[in-house]
């Protein structure tokens, strides 16, 4: 959780709002590859990419 809250404060100190659709980005690829590892749902994600 430290990461995330010092990531927070680097986006608003320094300015750098161009970060913020990124990690969403990364978050979301980061969930789906959780979920396709070993689930019912992994046929469906792979057919996605």
């Amino acid at each position: 959780m430290e990461f995330f809250k010092d990531m927070f404060k680097f986006i608003l100190k320094r300015k750098k709002f161009w970060l913020i659709p990124l990690l969403i980005i990364l978050f979301i690829f980061g969930l789906l590859i959780i979920l396709a590892s070993g689930s019912a749902i992994a046929p469906f994600i792979y057919t996605i990419f």
